[in-house]
């Protein structure tokens, strides 16, 4: 058997002797571009965890590697006159031309065939061969021959790069945030050579328009070193910075729709793409040399197609969630200008934090003493009070005050549709379900879709508040939550607009046709999608009739006594469906530019605003982003400017979601997916945000807030979960200041009780 790979980096030469060594009858040949001792960057880095594989698929071959690593376990964040240490980390690295070189003598011991300096154009330049591997990086010329079967998208970022070392040792992995006159410069180093010459791999990002004002775009890569000596000579501490083809450079996220094709397989950066902040692109690149070998292992005697297909079902998921993570460590870096007014060690856990990998709790456990601090300016910041033992409470226990009320707490019950009103008059269902989350120690528990006339309900379960049974039915429960929980209590009210006249979701939860159905409003006659019927384009009455409806709803919510009313601007429901040029393709002046668009969701609101008392707040539901920006959806951007319109108007709390618009979206679900948007918007519009989507538990609140990301945290599927997650968690961290209902004072942590 003869296999072939094309490019000689980890991912080509990893495979080739593993394989070798399995099958040393097997013909393996790698060719390379470049020559044995030509390399792009400096170092490679790996975290402790990533070597138990390396060991298992080869031993001589980690012998040799780890041999050679410099090791740490620190993280050192620069930002704003201070140096902040994060302990317990462990990271380990050397020279990418020393990796290569032990890959080039552990292939030649055992028979590869390594040939240099060899351009391979097309996949028929290599001649006849069982399997190709197509390893030939970034710019993969057999990806480009073969993209319709790959399917390959390119994604090109907003920053620019170079890829720099220096003579300076250092003692561990360094973030350097260092302002000039042309904007902010971030530094990503780290140690890889120890001993009488040592070198570190630094790498310096900034954004394009930094980059610009800089002059950089104009600079070779001597002008590029002397700039960047003169800009961080105060880290350098007299240590010079080295180049090698260290020209500036944007990065690319690569994803390809299919990995194999054939007898062809993409291996490393042909494949995926992670970011360099995220430190693992040798490290996926030798993983999937090591998954491609398991899977010749358990396939080969059903063919290559079965191999290769094998190969791409045990790597897909565990490269999509690196990616995933590289990606939002990525965008944090594009973004980093939003967080140079936070204090240091809120900065430093924001960072510590970004890629969503390490939580609150797992950076406590590497790091204690780094978590204790930032707990304690947390409560400094939120007059946060210890306990009476002296004991910081997580920032999730902090209080909240918004206008005229206060919260015991920062975690929020998310509305949820129970789709069990009559008429729209809740009852016990809701009383139950209600009562028990707000018993269960939320600081804030929210009704569900409230909705303000009989046709702007999703399906005829819905909760409603159009007439004076609704308000009774509510008070019903505002005034037992009121009398038995410390929780305050907010009404959601909305329109479904399109989205109306469906049947719940246990019977089908698909629009309803015939005698049962009844008309929907929308901005526009569009249909939400296929098989949806068209609704009636608003007219000045209809908007006038729904704005009356919102304002006389809140009405009713102040006579039941909820603390404060939502208003669901989001997920396509009526005043959503305005603001995404998706949903609203109306030519006069509600439809449009953002402004036009924004017109009447701001005439509701101001009416909503003039009908609930001043002393109360109100909060917005926003979706931040349809998924579709390059089709023409609403944007981050867009919302952005929504809610500084919405701010300006009145608005006390920006509720951040996203999606719902359209059926087309395609959001990247995954945990705290939606928090970035909820951060964008905290911090360019300045207005308190509550933060929403994937947040799975007391752990992740903790980190949202610590980090400074959101003010709020609403938990929907947690609490249909476990109603007590608050007091659970109060358990969980033995926080003794948050009282419990008399009845469950038996399970209420205890001073110097521990956990119960």
């Amino acid at each position: 058997m003869r296999i072939v790979s094309i490019g000689g980096g980890p991912a080509g030469l990893y495979f080739a002797l593993l394989h070798k060594r399995r099958h040393p009858d097997h013909q393996v040949e790698v060719f390379e571009r470049n020559r044995p001792d030509d390399t792009f960057g400096w170092g490679v880095v790996f975290s402790d965890e990533t070597l138990g594989n390396f060991e298992e698929a080869d031993p001589e071959t980690y012998r040799e590697i780890r041999f050679n690593f410099a090791t740490w376990g620190d993280i050192d964040t620069h930002f704003r006159g201070q140096k902040i240490r994060s302990s317990g980390h462990g990271f380990c690295g050397l020279p990418r031309k020393q990796l290569l070189e032990i890959f080039h003598r552990r292939c030649r011991a055992l028979g590869v065939e390594l040939s240099f300096e060899k351009e391979i154009p097309t996949l028929e330049s290599v001649g006849p061969a069982d399997l190709v591997l197509a390893a030939d990086g970034l710019n993969s010329v057999i990806r480009k021959q073969f993209e319709h079967a790959f399917r390959p998208s390119l994604d090109w970022r907003h920053c620019r790069f170079t890829w720099l070392g220096t003579t300076l040792p250092l003692e561990a992995f360094t973030f350097i945030f260092q302002e000039n006159e042309h904007g902010l410069f971030q530094v990503h180093a780290y140690p890889f050579q120890r001993g009488a010459e040592p070198l570190s791999t630094w790498i310096v990002e900034c954004h394009a328009d930094t980059f610009q004002r800089a002059g950089l775009d104009r600079a070779d890569e001597s002008q590029t070193v002397e700039y960047c000596e003169r800009l961080f000579a105060p880290f350098l501490q007299g240590h010079r910075l080295l180049s090698n083809r260290s020209i500036w450079r944007q990065f690319p996220t690569v994803s390809c729709e299919r990995w194999h094709h054939e007898n062809i397989v993409l291996m490393g950066d042909a494949a995926h793409t992670a970011h360099f902040s995220i430190g693992s692109g040798t490290k996926l690149a030798m993983e999937d040399a090591i998954a491609l070998s398991a899977a010749f292992e358990s396939k080969s005697s059903e063919g290559i197609p079965a191999v290769l297909a094998q190969y791409e079902r045990s790597r897909r998921v565990d490269v999509l969630k690196v990616q995933r993570a590289a990606q939002t460590s990525l965008e944090w870096f594009e973004n980093s200008r939003r967080y140079l007014k936070q204090h240091p060690l809120e900065f430093t856990f924001n960072l510590m934090t970004r890629s969503k990998r390490i939580t609150y709790e797992n950076l406590e456990k590497r790091d204690p003493k780094l978590v204790a601090r930032v707990r304690e300016h947390f409560a400094d910041k939120h007059a946060l009070s210890a306990t009476p033992e002296g004991v910081v409470p997580p920032p999730m226990f902090a209080k909240l005050r918004l206008r005229g009320m206060e919260l015991a707490n920062r975690v929020v019950v998310s509305p949820m549709c129970m789709y069990s009103a009559e008429d729209g008059r809740v009852g016990d269902w809701h009383l139950v379900h209600l009562a028990s989350r707000a018993l269960g120690g939320a600081g804030l528990v929210f009704t569900e879709m409230t909705d303000v006339t009989p046709e702007g309900r999703i399906t005829r379960g819905c909760a409603g508040m159009w007439n004076d049974t609704h308000t009774a039915a509510w008070k019903r429960i505002v005034d037992f939550v009121h009398a038995h929980s410390r929780a305050r209590i907010g009404m959601q009210l909305a329109h479904a607009g399109r989205k109306a006249s469906c049947s719940r979701p246990w019977e089908g939860d698909r629009p309803l046709l015939g005698p049962d159905a009844w008309p929907a409003l929308g901005p526009s006659a569009d249909p939400f999608g296929p098989g949806w019927p068209a609704p009636r384009a608003m007219t000045r009455a209809d908007m006038d009739e729904v704005r009356d409806s919102f304002a006389a709803g809140a009405r009713r919510a102040e006579a039941a006594g909820f603390d404060i009313v939502e208003l669901h601007m989001a997920h396509g429901y009526l005043l959503s469906s305005f603001l995404s040029p998706l949903s609203n393709s109306r030519r006069d002046e509600y439809g449009g530019s953002l402004e036009n668009r924004l017109r009447y969701p701001l005439e509701v609101f101001d009416a909503v605003r003039a009908a609930w008392p001043a002393h109360k707040p109100i909060s917005v539901r926003v979706s931040a982003t349809d998924w579709l920006d390059l089709e023409g959806g609403q944007t981050l951007d867009e919302t952005i400017l929504v809610a500084r319109a919405l701010a300006e108007h009145g608005c006390d709390v920006i509720d951040v979601s996203s999606a719902g618009n359209t059926p087309r979206s395609k959001p990247q679900y995954g945990r705290m997916y939606q928090v970035p948007f909820a951060e964008a918007i905290r911090t360019e519009v300045g207005i308190p945000v509550m933060a929403v989507g994937g947040i799975q538990g007391a752990d992740h609140v903790n980190t949202i807030l610590a980090a400074g990301r959101a003010d709020l945290c609403a938990l929907a599927r947690p609490h249909l979960a476990d109603p007590y997650l608050t007091l659970r968690a109060a358990i969980h961290y033995g926080h003794t200041g948050v009282p419990f209902p008399p009845q469950y004072q038996a399970v209420q942590p205890r001073p110097g009780a521990g956990e119960a």
